[in-house]
């Protein structure tokens, strides 16, 4: 009887025949093998009970070896194969095991079921009828009609799936495909022919998948690591189009088609590299200048175009090119609408150009698609803190420059709009305490934007002068009245001028 688990077990499961394999008994007599055969076969038997399926192959080697004609031999070997995944190897072992013993349906029988699941159904039918012309066990003939039946079916959706195919009706021969690859799993040529049909349908990956399955069931297969190539450069994965395109070249290093291929995915690959390589360095210019080779090298492929935009747009963004940034980004959220990269690079754009209700909408939409990103929920954060804050007092208004505008380009400003709005310069009542007011702002603006930390924490939605905004309450370090500036002079940083002004 055999143990629940066992590997005679286990092999039984999937090959119901099989256990004739492990259990056989050795027939000296009959097989005339001498005695260190029978040593062999007899501890290759054991360690195939144990699972040490290795050393089991090593025994029925050497079995084989000792007496060539031994077909005990052969069909325990084949066993170890099987176990082992390999039916390449066991169908030989089983087809010499027949040419020795004609009459042994159990190998018959189990090379019919390895040709059923190669598709060979032809062979595999021969197989089951000449078992049921051998006088089979109950179980054995039950088996031999059972694939029978099976293999009859196989034929008929075979043919089936030809004639869609050449109608090009690719989802019907699609469906009679998949009926027959759960039993002919490891046919080729019928995973190549439902390759096809997905690619007719847009379904590349799925082709992807029959088509690496096929170069490892058909040997020397460089037809199926070149369309496995094409496909991936297809779908802008130009790494694993390269990756596949060299396992081509390996089985065949003057294949035509793979070398030019070979060539194009490495000149894209190496221009790819390099860009993103500048981008680490921060040179965003260079990076771009890289891009638009990209798209120059392959514009037949719509990927890389949305690729490269794609790294485009971040590169204006980092490079605090807003108006630019905004637009490339917005070509590639036009042909792919949830592109979270794109979203959060043109929401840092938006807050540069102080647009803070388009920059939550992008970061809004970002979130929906990865709540979890951290990037996204600080850039939300910040762009709800700058929104609020854009309502009360905003520097940069103030002075009339951008929120990327450098010190020179800040002190610039400020002297101008203070030179305008000095009281001094009116005499009305009332103009002059609207210019009060105004230049008050002005000096406020230029204090906090010409100092770093105080410009951090406003450029982070806080304002530095402001009560509100500061924690702990109490009263403002930083408040100042009108008569805190008099005789401040908003010329004397450095300037060539100098001016004096008298207040009464």
């Amino acid at each position: 009887m055999v143990a629940p688990g066992s590997v005679s077990s286990r092999l039984g499961s999937v090959f119901p025949f099989l256990l004739v394999l492990v259990d056989l008994q050795y027939e000296g007599a009959e097989c005339g093998v001498n005695a260190d055969v029978e040593k062999h076969l007899e501890l290759g038997k054991k360690l195939l009970a144990a699972g040490q399926l290795a050393d089991a192959l090593s025994q029925f080697h050497a079995a084989v070896d000792g007496d060539p004609d031994n077909y005990i031999a052969y069909y325990r070997r084949a066993t170890v194969f099987l176990a082992m995944g390999k039916s390449k190897a066991a169908l030989p072992d089983l087809t010499k095991v027949i040419e020795l013993k004609m009459d042994f349906t159990a190998a018959r029988l189990q090379r019919g079921h390895l040709l059923l699941k190669q598709g060979k159904l032809d062979e595999a039918e021969d197989d089951f009828k000449k078992v049921l012309k051998s006088n089979p066990s109950e179980n054995e003939e039950k088996e031999a009609q059972s694939q029978l039946v099976k293999s009859d079916e196989m034929q008929r959706l075979r043919s089936q799936a030809l004639d869609a195919f050449e109608s090009s009706d690719f989802p019907a021969a699609i469906t009679f495909l998949d009926k027959i690859l759960e039993v002919c799993v490891w046919d080729a040529e019928l995973r190549e022919l439902r390759a096809e049909c997905f690619i007719k349908e847009g379904e590349p990956r799925k082709a992807i998948s029959d088509l690496k399955a096929s170069s490892k069931l058909k040997n020397d297969n460089t037809e199926a690591f070149y369309k496995i190539s094409t496909l991936y450069y297809e779908l802008g994965d130009h790494e694993l189009s390269l990756s596949e395109v060299r396992e081509c070249l390996k089985l065949d290093q003057d294949h035509k088609r793979c070398f030019a291929h070979y060539k194009q995915v490495k000149k894209l690959n190496k221009l790819i590299e390099s860009a993103e390589e500048l981008i680490k360095d921060g040179r965003y210019a260079d990076a771009i200048s890289k891009y638009e080779s990209v798209m120059k090298t392959e514009p037949g492929v719509p990927e890389y175009t949305v690729r490269s935009k794609e790294r485009i747009c971040h590169c204006f963004s980092k490079d605090e090119k807003p108006v630019e940034a905004i637009r490339v980004c917005s070509e590639v959220l036009q042909v792919e609408p949830d592109n979270v990269n794109a979203l959060k690079d043109r929401a840092e754009a938006y807050l540069i150009e102080e647009m803070y209700d388009e920059a939550i909408q992008d970061y809004e939409t970002a979130q929906e698609h990865n709540e979890n990103d951290q990037q996204i929920r600080e850039g939300l954060e910040k762009a709800q803190r700058l929104l609020k804050q854009s309502q009360r007092r905003d520097y940069y208004k103030i002075l009339g420059v951008k929120r990327n505008a450098k010190k020179q380009e800040i002190i610039k400003a400020y002297r101008k709009l203070a030179m305008q709005w000095h009281p001094d310069n009116f005499q009305n009542e009332e103009e002059k305490k609207k210019a009060e007011k105004k230049f008050i702002d002005i000096a406020a603006a230029k204090e906090v934007l010409s100092d770093p930390e105080m410009r951090k924490k406003f450029d982070d939605g806080e304002d530095p002068l402001d009560a509100e905004s500061q924690q702990g309450g109490g009263g403002n370090p930083f408040h100042r009245s009108w008569n805190s500036w008099q005789g401040f002079n908003p010329f004397s940083s450095g300037g060539p001028f100098r001016f004096k002004f008298h207040f009464n």
